[in-house]
């Protein structure tokens, strides 16, 4: 299995409910735990300024450059700014773009491409601003670079963080070639929930059966859609303990969900890229173990 992961993901903001360590603890828990290989570990290259700009406009990105968002956009960011955090979401960007890559060209090699990301899944990102912890939206720029390199025509986004992928839907509005399903918390972050091809908007408190009930009745519909690849962001905050989500998923819960996803879009016969997306447990550890689960399912998956 192909993992794409930097170091330098652990990116310093500051005291802050997003935990960017989780990213190097994930990665030294499957290493030590043997569900990883230090040979499948593949650095990326930091995303470059043309492939943003497939997605972001240029007024943004210059405001990132020089430091100059305005005290409401970086409110609005959630995150401070610094040369070292641009860079550092520069790169894991980078590492989603690598990952479709990947994914792609695995068609071409037999058997079922997948590729892991350590990283990414920044879906409240938008053309002209960040929101939510998201400088970059990582899996539009991965699309839209692989659309453009003729790569793939279509794609899908599964998306399974607890908060609605605003920034996603935006992006990809009125734009057939790329089929987004959002399934979260209605009343959470954001407020206003633009319409993305697919939208369920699960009540608080939602458990396992009713929510892993709402993702068996929509995966069909996202691959009916006929993707080339499929982006699926595997958040951990759905997860019962989580301090920004309302949903009331067990460890047992996600793991399921995670199975599931998998073994539809195996069943397609589509090449899947995972990211992780959010993740806010009181104990980073109960996060950590979230996303290690979905390494080890989508190991399973991949050579079940």
């Amino acid at each position: 299995m192909q993992i794409v992961y930097s170091p330098n993901y652990a990116i310093d903001i500051g005291a802050h409910v997003f935990p960017t360590v989780k990213f190097r603890l994930i990665h030294d828990r499957l290493i030590e735990a043997g569900l990883a290989a230090p040979s499948e570990i593949i650095e990326p290259e930091t995303a470059s300024w043309e492939d943003l700009e497939t997605v972001h406009t240029a007024a943004y990105l210059e405001k990132l450059r020089t430091g100059s968002l305005t005290l409401q956009e970086q409110a609005t960011l959630e995150l401070p700014w610094s040369p070292a955090i641009v860079d550092g979401f520069r790169l894991m960007t980078g590492g989603t773009r690598l990952a479709g890559r990947l994914a792609a060209a695995g068609r071409r090699t037999g058997g079922w491409p997948l590729t892991v990301h350590l990283g990414g899944g920044l879906h409240h990102a938008f053309p002209d601003h960040g929101e939510g912890f998201c400088l970059f939206n990582d899996v539009a720029v991965a699309i839209r670079c692989l659309q453009r390199d003729g790569e793939i025509r279509r794609a899908a986004i599964i998306d399974g963080d607890v908060h609605h992928g605003n920034g996603t839907a935006t992006i990809f509005a009125g734009d057939p070639s790329v089929f987004t399903f959002s399934l979260h918390q209605e009343h959470n972050y954001p407020a206003f929930k633009p319409a993305g091809s697919l939208d369920v908007g699960l009540p608080d408190g939602t458990g396992d059966p009713a929510y892993l009930e709402a993702l068996d009745a929509a995966l069909p519909r996202v691959l009916e859609a006929r993707p080339d690849i499929v982006f699926y962001l595997a958040g951990a905050d759905p997860y019962e303990d989580d301090q920004l989500g309302g949903l009331r998923l067990t460890f047992a819960g996600l793991r399921d969900r995670d199975r599931r996803v998998f073994a539809a879009v195996r069943a397609a016969g589509v090449p899947l890229v995972v990211t992780l997306a959010g993740g806010y447990a009181r104990r980073v550890r109960d996060t950590v173990d979230i996303h290690v689960a979905t390494v080890e399912e989508a190991r399973r998956a991949l050579e079940g």
